[in-house]
């Protein structure tokens, strides 16, 4: 029977953003932002010269993409304009920028990606070039409230000075040099990245470091987000939004229309969700918004607000009255009541969702469907074997109590007093 779907409190789901991306000159570039909402303040990036302004690649957005989905009206200049024109060349994106009816700012956010020159070495050499070509004409642009500026621990030293400036500093190193993990002196403030490559935030180098970058781009956020007067977004409304589509609604579409255009999702105990809006959408489609029982309830625990992700607890509650691929794939239906503790990481780009992390203890599933037994074989040496005698025999006898619990793991989630702490602990080997 058709489930007829749950009235939303939200207005109906609006369409994509249209990609708006226009040429002001050779290497000059502004993209409008690419949210629901539509407009929002500026962000001027410096980078080297490519055409990949658009390029979205294994789920890794191009640095203008991504900033334009954080809700940013973004103007690039690259490296050859840069060079050219200096001074001009600033100006003119800042006009563009003045100019855009989508910009609802007149302070501007900065952003200075790594350069690679030529070196008479046998290695490519890395420097901060495009920074050290912008520092000396940024005072003339009170527009300019902060800047963010990639390089290394080995060229910081570098970096010319811009007095009167927030200043936030990414710095790849080899753990071997010992640096600090976070300094701070004035105005400028400093991260910096252990094993990281120079360019672990420049989309398809190969230097790119996925988590590394994504860490970087938070701090970034929350750096210039103050600055330049956000954008500022209720982000659990939107988290909100989206499970009401998925849980209540049940709406493929309307469930995807609340992400990015190339999201991702994954399950970690199992593995399942999708990198992509065309697998993640299928996704959805055939093994998770149509595969969960009637019953499904999720019971808020906590909730953590950064300024780009939301991290739930909560007690996910169904019956097992159906196979739920996305959960337990490949064991059929028990009819048996659940109660898991889960654990949602929730990163949202701008007003739309980029990726969930969702986690759940396997053990305590099986445990409550009766399907992990109370003991297994331990079949290693014990510490205290050394000299003994013992037989084979008796070694395959041996057994462990699986430390796993049931739906107590739950209640003690909810309420710390429902069940006593450490009654697990104590366990030996037996002999079965």
């Amino acid at each position: 029977m058709q489930r007829t779907p749950t009235p939303s409190p939200w207005p109906s789901p609006s369409p994509s953003p249209a990609v708006h991306l226009v040429k002001l000159s050779p290497g000059l570039h502004l993209l409008s932002p690419l949210s629901r909402r539509g407009h929002g303040p500026a962000m001027l990036l410096l980078t080297a010269d490519h055409a990949d302004q658009l390029t979205v690649a294994s789920g890794v957005p191009s640095s203008m993409v991504k900033w334009a989905e954080e809700g940013y009206v973004v103007a690039e200049i690259q490296a050859s304009a840069l060079k050219m024109a200096g001074a001009e060349c600033i100006g003119s994106a800042l006009a563009a920028i003045k100019g855009s009816a989508a910009c609802s700012s007149s302070n501007v956010g900065l952003v200075v990606l790594m350069m690679i020159r030529a070196s008479s070495g046998p290695r490519e050499a890395y420097d901060s070039e495009l920074w050290n070509v912008a520092a000396p004409y940024l005072a003339r642009f009170v527009q300019i409230a902060g800047a963010v500026v990639y390089g290394t621990v080995e060229n910081q030293k570098t970096l010319a000075p811009v007095s009167e400036l927030p200043i936030l500093q990414h710095l790849s190193y080899h753990e071997q040099s010992g640096a600090r993990k976070l300094s701070k002196t004035g105005l400028v403030a400093t991260y910096t990245y252990p094993a990281s490559k120079p360019h672990f935030a420049t989309p398809f180098h190969a230097d790119f470091h996925y988590t590394s970058e994504s860490l970087s781009h938070t701090r970034n956020l929350q750096f210039l987000k103050p600055l330049t007067d956000g954008p500022f977004f209720d982000l659990e409304s939107i988290w909100e939004e989206h499970t009401h589509y998925e849980f209540a609604d049940r709406s493929v579409e309307h469930t995807m229309s609340t992400m990015v255009a190339e999201p991702y999702v994954n399950h970690v105990p199992t593995l399942a969700g999708g990198v992509g809006r065309g697998p993640l959408t299928q996704f959805y489609r055939d093994h998770f918004i149509y595969s969960n029982p009637a019953d499904t309830k999720l019971d808020l625990v906590s909730r953590t607000v950064g300024i780009d992700r939301i991290v739930d607890e909560f007690v996910f509650k169904l019956t097992h009255d159906r196979e739920i691929d996305w959960l337990l794939p490949g064991v059929p239906p028990t009819g048996r009541k659940l109660e898991l503790p889960f654990t949602a990481i929730v990163n949202i780009r701008g007003d739309r969702l980029y990726h969930e992390h969702i986690s759940w203890d396997q053990g305590t599933a099986l445990k409550q469907l009766g399907l992990l037994p109370e003991y297994l074989p331990f079949p290693y040496p014990l510490p205290d074997d050394s000299g003994a005698t013992s037989s084979s025999s008796d070694n395959a006898r041996r057994q462990f109590r699986v430390p796993v619990l049931g739906a107590e793991t739950a209640r003690k989630l909810m309420d710390r007093n429902s069940v006593q702490s450490n009654g697990i602990l104590g366990g030996q080997v037996t002999q079965a």
